[in-house]
């Protein structure tokens, strides 16, 4: 028998990253399209997945809210999310149908906190959290060395946050207005400065944005006490973001209990689709566990 070939998307709102990966856990071939239509998005995925011979398994950590638990009628699908066209999107069952393999599916920062946890900044660690902040927010948690789920999976980016009484910004999230995501998000930073976060040079707005991510962050500190926050996403990649978003944690947490650190991740723009791989290699390995 050939070595086992494994698959891998990680399925963002803007762009899919798909990757064939080895028995290793190491990746072989990626490619990377937009995010158009869930028919054009997920067949231009299976075509790509497909060649070169069946997969063992596929893995898939994709934009949400999603259905994560097995015994769901809905299991695999997009839920509720407000990006036009993919609500109710049967994205793992689909994907299982055209390449004929089984799928490992979880959330989008779920997937790239496990690819940090195998070989990035959470290396060792037993509890600790994965942030992304780019177009939306979103959080995969860690917790004594599994990902969390429980009656759906943790909404980091929808929790509520203090609107600060100066900040006239009514937020931008569809579903509740000025919550984390709708005051701090790429998407709330376009309309509240009419122009993306990278074009964005003025002090007043990344004293805001930093503000609300460390409440949102200390929030996370307090009920989680994670070893290690890491922080990702096309917002942070304005360089003096994190410095500023670690004074105002140390500021708002006011010596009450110590801050974690604060760190950058280490797989870069990996970490979502290794964690997939190694979300699709732990399904077959659980295989040969229980004696399948």
């Amino acid at each position: 028998m050939g070595a086992k070939r494994f698959g891998a998307i990680e399925a963002g709102g803007t762009k899919w990253v798909c990757a064939i990966g080895d028995e290793s856990g190491e990746l072989v071939e990626t490619e990377t399209f937009p995010t158009t239509t869930p028919d054009e998005t997920i067949g231009r995925a299976a075509a790509f997945l497909a060649e070169g011979g069946p997969l063992a398994a596929l893995g898939v950590g994709c934009f949400g809210p999603v259905d994560v638990h097995r015994s769901s009628q809905t299991w695999g699908h997009i839920t509720t999310t407000p990006k036009p066209g993919w609500a109710n999107t049967d994205v793992a069952p689909r994907l299982g149908e055209l390449l004929g393999t089984r799928v490992a599916f979880d959330t989008d920062v779920n997937a790239a906190a496990v690819g940090e946890q195998l070989r990035g900044a959470a290396v060792g660690l037993e509890t600790f959290a994965y942030i992304t902040v780019g177009t939306g927010i979103g959080a995969g948690i860690v917790v004594g060395g599994r990902v969390h789920h429980g009656l759906a999976h943790p909404e980091f980016g929808h929790m509520r946050v203090p609107h600060w009484p100066d900040d006239p910004f009514p937020g931008s999230c569809p579903f509740h207005g000025d919550c984390l995501e709708g005051l701090a998000s790429g998407e709330s930073l376009r309309q509240r400065w009419s122009r993306p976060a990278e074009e964005i040079d003025d002090d007043v707005a990344w004293q805001i944005e930093a503000r609300y991510l460390a409440a949102g962050i200390v929030n996370l500190i307090c009920t989680l006490s994670p070893q290690r926050v890491i922080i990702g996403g096309g917002v942070l990649k304005r360089p003096a973001l994190l410095p500023l978003i670690r004074t105002h944690v140390d500021e708002l947490l006011a010596g009450y209990v110590a801050a974690p650190e604060l760190v950058e991740p280490a797989c870069g723009r990996d970490a979502g689709v290794l964690g997939a791989l190694e979300l699709a290699r732990r399904l077959v390995s659980s295989d040969r566990g229980s004696g399948g």
